[in-house]
């Protein structure tokens, strides 16, 4: 029997599908590091806040709020925040106004 044979349909209970895994981020190192970015993005550029050791609601409220405060958009994906725009000094700021190491990373 190979891989390859597992059921995907039953005439019992219809199509079957995989239980979902939630996806495990990797712990950080205690450092929130912002680092902006413009590939892939058409020349815009972004800033990535990545290394929050937070579970995933408490990281889409930091995120809106974040982005309330800059007064730009952005998205949560993967356990990284999105910023749009080169706002990595003001969000050093309110960052570390809420007691977190931070560190400008990249370029």
């Amino acid at each position: 029997m190979d891989n390859n044979s597992r059921v995907v349909y039953s005439t019992e209970s219809g199509r079957i599908t995989e239980p979902s895994r939630p996806v495990a981020r990797p712990k950080g190192d205690g450092v929130v590091r912002i680092q902006r970015q413009t590939s892939g993005r058409k020349g815009k550029g972004v800033c990535l806040i990545s290394g929050l050791d937070v579970d995933d609601n408490a990281l889409a409220a930091l995120a809106a709020e974040l982005k309330k405060k800059c007064g730009c958009g952005g998205s949560v994906k993967e356990g990284v925040i999105e910023i749009q725009g080169d706002k990595r000094e003001l969000l050093k700021q309110l960052l570390e106004a809420k007691g977190l190491k931070v560190k400008l990373a990249g370029g």
